[in-house]
């Protein structure tokens, strides 16, 4: 297993380059193998997770689903409030930001990034909401794609490019994850859901967030500042195929069945993901 890890690790290195040595030793960051191994048995979950509950009850995960939230909410905020100050410390640049300018601001952005990939490795649990409470037909492409892409990239990002320009789309991101994460264990609270009104301005917010992410990351290839641009055109391309199924999704939720469609407090609702607790469901 080593001498395949070993492989694996010294491929990659050849393929991108030398790695970022601020990062040697941290936890997930000097072996893919982890992270790709965390996507295979999320994959296989969603696989096998259905057929294992299709003649099984649903369960509530009631009591799990505030705490869990709850818990993704303020890990959400305190990114967002250190990516705001790393970005202020430093004097980050929106237009472009190399990745060793920012002196001791960019050892802090570097934390508070790693919190952000393994935060996507915590988020798999949206989808085994999903299984267990028996919401298959909110096991979208659009589900799957976004939440087995986030980990393996952001492993990339941080061996390569764990600060500098990577920082906009994350500090956005966790914005809107405050507001969405918060939405959904307020949903999962009945007393609470007459008061619930910004669903559908999260996903307005996610698209706002991928079109000014592909912006921001555009600047940096007409005004070049030496972050590498390859990782500028993947992030563009990356962002393309966000804003096509986010735009899709919308469209099939708030405009074809406005009429129709019943309030629904899952995030199944918002962007594929679900896990509130709707009126219907019993332990």
């Amino acid at each position: 297993m080593e001498a395949f890890n070993y492989k694996v690790n010294t491929y990659i290195d050849s393929w991108m380059g030398p790695r970022d040595p601020r990062v040697r030793g941290w936890l997930l960051l000097d072996n893919y193998i982890p992270t790709l191994a965390f996507t295979v048995m999320y994959l296989l979950i969603v696989w096998m997770g259905p057929k294992y509950m299709k003649n099984r009850q649903p369960y509530s995960c009631r009591a799990l689903l505030v705490p869990y939230n709850l818990c993704l909410t303020l890990l959400s905020f305190y990114m967002f409030y250190e990516l705001v100050m790393s970005v202020y410390q430093g004097r980050y640049n929106f237009f472009c930001q190399n990745t060793h300018s920012g002196g001791e601001a960019d050892n802090r952005m570097i934390s508070v990034l790693w919190w952000y990939y393994f935060s996507k490795l915590i988020e798999f649990m949206d989808t085994f909401f999903f299984i267990l409470r028996k919401n298959n037909h909110q096991i979208t492409f659009l589900h799957v794609y976004h939440h087995a892409t986030m980990l393996n990239i952001w492993w990339f990002v941080m061996n390569w490019v764990p600060c500098g320009h990577s920082y906009f789309g994350a500090t956005f991101n966790s914005f809107i994850h405050v507001l969405m994460y918060s939405y959904y264990g307020l949903s999962a609270v009945p007393a609470m859901r007459p008061y619930l009104w910004w669903k559908k301005y999260i996903t307005q917010g996610q698209l706002v967030q991928f079109v000014l992410t592909m912006f921001q990351t555009s600047c940096a290839v007409v005004w070049p500042c030496g972050f590498p641009m390859g990782w500028l055109y993947f992030q563009i391309t990356y962002m393309v195929t966000l804003i096509l199924l986010f735009t899709n999704f919308y469209i099939q939720t708030y405009k074809r069945h406005a009429g129709s469609q019943k309030t629904d407090y899952s995030n199944g609702s918002i962007n594929g993901h679900t896990n509130g607790v709707t009126s219907s469901e019993k332990v």
